[in-house]
């Protein structure tokens, strides 16, 4: 009698079974980090803006109140892959997350504050990102509007938690 080698048809589907199980836990982690790219890659259409009101705030020691006062086009007009609109209110930079962005954050905010130091006003701005504290001795201006999950934002623009 002649034994053939090989896997029976259990053990194979035990193998798939395995498999399957180990690529749905992946998955999560995979599009989580798809969605953080995108963020990241959306971050420096900002310096378009961040110019213009460090420009402004420079000139007059205040901050502009909008797009046109900081001499930029209107919102929906600054785009990128994953931005549809950026706009800025009273110095605050906000991207507005759209086009070919993941459904995870499209039509979601994330705002840049500008950070000064009130009694030095020839110190450069700092800009703070999301949910994330001004520097010390620096007070960021303006409200933040980030609507985004602070799991795919990046480091910096998440709130840091207090040491007990």
């Amino acid at each position: 009698m002649k034994r053939f080698a090989g896997f029976t048809m259990v053990e194979m589907m035990a193998v798939i079974a395995v498999i399957t199980i180990l690529a749905l836990m992946a998955i999560p982690s995979y599009l989580d980090k798809i969605v953080k790219a995108q963020i990241e890659a959306a971050l420096p259409l900002a310096d378009i803006a961040k110019r213009s009101v460090s420009t402004f705030w420079s000139a007059t020691q205040i901050m502009p109140a909008d797009n046109a006062v900081a001499a930029l086009p209107v919102a929906d007009k600054i785009v990128n892959n994953y931005v549809s609109a950026l706009a800025v209110q009273d110095g605050v930079i906000h991207l507005t997350f759209g086009n070919r962005a993941s459904k995870s954050i499209a039509g979601k905010t994330l705002s840049l504050r500008p950070a000064i130091v009130e009694d030095a006003p020839m110190v450069p701005i700092t800009w703070v990102c999301g949910f994330a504290e001004a520097p010390g001795k620096m007070t960021a201006l303006g409200s933040d509007r980030t609507t985004v999950d602070p799991a795919y934002l990046p480091m910096e623009c998440r709130a840091l938690k207090p040491s007990s």
